[in-house]
């Protein structure tokens, strides 16, 4: 899944019409920001990449309908692509369990991408170690299932958003931690004010050790667009060398 979102970040973009991007998907991903950091609209991009890329649907769990489309121009606008993406809303834990229990006997064609966005709202609900294990373990699942559907060297990808805090709780830690032995790939989402009008992130992908660490800003111009840069690696900078011990966040 990170192959996934490098492509997205990297601008690279998917097959072709009438072709067929044959990557693997890689190991899931778990995505982490504090609130209005764009993981929705990343979630989305992810969507748009892979909706493209000739194969099968894509997944896009959400606890409430989204308000409008996070990104607003370009691929956003393709309909063959927003065809594909398929929005399912589990208003609670308990409708999301059922959903993913269900999804082995699934009719139609199998997923190629399965998104979560507000993990933490699902895991509000039954905050206890155990619960957050299981939903976890039963997502990791489910993916594998529609890998093994699809067959050999076409995966399912997978990228479940988490919310965080500045100030985290001893719980949320816990919790984040826990989390973290599941997704041990992921990508963490900082915003950065450059001193204009125009919204940027920045964004640090650690692989687990199955890759580069990479970072690119992110910039959010006002007709919807995003515009995607390498991250200015400065030499000095103690943010650019911190590894897994900060848990790879900028």
């Amino acid at each position: 899944m990170a192959e996934i979102l490098r492509r997205v970040l990297s601008g690279s973009g998917a097959a072709g019409p009438g072709e067929e991007n044959t990557a693997e998907a890689g190991p899931p991903l778990l995505l982490l920001g504090t609130p209005g950091s764009g993981k929705t609209t990343l979630l989305f991009a992810a969507a748009l990449e892979v909706a493209g890329e000739g194969r099968g649907p894509v997944i896009f769990l959400t606890r409430r309908p989204l308000q409008s489309l996070p990104r607003r121009t370009g691929a956003g606008l393709d309909p063959l692509r927003l065809q594909k993406i398929r929005f399912q809303y589990p208003p609670s834990t308990q409708e999301l369990l059922r959903l993913l229990c269900s999804a082995h006997e699934s009719p139609g064609p199998t997923p190629s991408l399965l998104l979560l966005d507000g993990l933490e709202e699902y895991l509000a609900e039954e905050p206890g170690p155990q619960e957050a294990a299981y939903l976890a373990a039963l997502l990791l699942d489910t993916a594998a299932h529609f890998s093994h559907r699809v067959g050999p060297g076409r995966d399912c990808g997978l990228v479940v958003a988490l919310q965080t805090q500045e100030e985290a709780d001893s719980g949320d830690a816990l919790q984040l931690a826990l989390l973290q032995r599941y997704f041990p790939v992921q990508c963490w989402l900082q915003p950065d004010t450059p001193g204009t009008r125009e919204r940027c992130l920045r964004v640090c992908l650690e692989p687990g050790g199955l890759g580069p660490r990479a970072e690119w800003r992110v910039t959010f111009r006002a007709d919807g667009e995003m515009m995607i840069t390498p991250w200015p690696t400065q030499t000095g900078d103690p943010s650019s060398e911190k590894g897994s011990s900060s848990g790879g966040r900028p």
